[in-house]
């Protein structure tokens, strides 16, 4: 009798310890997937990675749009930067230039290198022209947050249209599109480096000091279309960013973007996010000319939903 007691307590032990451990194992998953931070977190980090991106290729371009692009004046280099040429090997010359302190409108702190290589007969303004790009070491630090993260890439910027932004609303001259496409790699901090894919159109309207700038994805993988970024997140997860609709920056919005709908999707997790743009500081759509503050972030992960609000820059 005293034996089958014994059994029987141990087996309910038992079972009362599988129950416990199941349930907790359970709670822990479903509290897991009751959780936006991956995909906020790589909202941010792809938003950060635009920005930076325009700013660069406004450099890049301001440099080769200046006197037709014959690179032999400084006027047109970047704020705490200096710009430098090598000699001209089998046609192609190659340009460097050189960051050693604050974007000019004072929201990154910059260093390391942006190479260009171009072909000497090439003038950036003939449609077709392209040039090659390099991100060395290329350090950047946003100052509202103190966040780092360092950049290596190889990119392709073509002019599509052919044309300079500073001929935008002169001469019948209306739109100018430029595409950059290529790859990156990332180091976001902690030792955590990733690999992105680029696949972006840029198309500019308006005229000087009213420019709107309109980007496009234009990169496919697989079943993907529309894709502006893809590749691994930091948390190792491959995730694809598209854009559904248009994102509109304005350069009186100090280029910010305004409005416009973009979707990362994170298959191997069933997660994805919705990014709609155009929110002020209390979560609600601008309306008329003003600027946003805010995007909104739709998540969800696996049977789980929700709405965050991000502050943009």
């Amino acid at each position: 009798m005293k034996t089958s007691d014994f059994f029987y307590s141990t087996a309910l032990m038992l079972a009362l310890t599988a129950f416990t451990l199941t349930s907790c194992q359970k709670e822990k998953l479903e509290d897991g997937k009751n959780d936006s931070t991956s995909l906020t977190q790589l909202s941010a980090d792809e938003s950060n990675l635009e920005d930076i991106a325009n700013e660069v290729l406004q450099d890049v371009e301001g440099v080769l749009s200046y006197n037709g692009g014959d690179l032999k004046s400084s006027e047109r280099i970047p704020c705490n930067a200096t710009l430098d040429s090598t000699a001209v090997v089998n046609d192609t010359i190659t340009l460097f230039i050189t960051y050693d302190g604050l974007s000019c409108n004072g929201r990154l702190n910059r260093t390391g290198q942006v190479q260009i290589r171009k072909q000497v007969d090439m003038r950036w303004g003939m449609e077709g022209a392209s040039v090659n790009i390099r991100y060395i070491d290329f350090s950047v630090t946003r100052v509202r947050t103190g966040q780092t993260i360092v950049i290596n890439s190889n990119k392709t910027f073509t002019n599509v249209t052919g044309g300079f932004i500073f001929m935008l609303g002169h001469n019948g001259f209306t739109t100018l599109t430029h595409r950059v496409e290529g790859s990156m790699i990332v180091n976001f901090g902690n030792n955590t480096t990733r690999t992105w894919n680029v696949a972006r159109q840029r198309t500019y309207t308006g005229t000087r000091g009213t420019l709107v700038l309109t980007v496009d994805g234009f990169g496919t993988f697989g079943e993907y279309s529309n894709l502006v970024v893809w590749g691994t997140n930091r948390n190792n997860e491959e995730f694809y960013t598209q854009i559904n609709q248009p994102v509109v920056f304005k350069q009186e919005c100090e280029w910010n973007p305004v409005s416009g709908i973009k979707v990362h999707q994170i298959p191997s997790a069933s997660k994805s996010a919705t990014v709609t743009f155009g929110f002020d500081s209390n979560n609600q759509p601008v309306t008329g000319d003003d600027c946003p503050t805010h995007y909104k972030v739709d998540w969800v992960n696996g049977t789980y939903t929700g709405t965050s609000y991000l502050p943009l820059r």
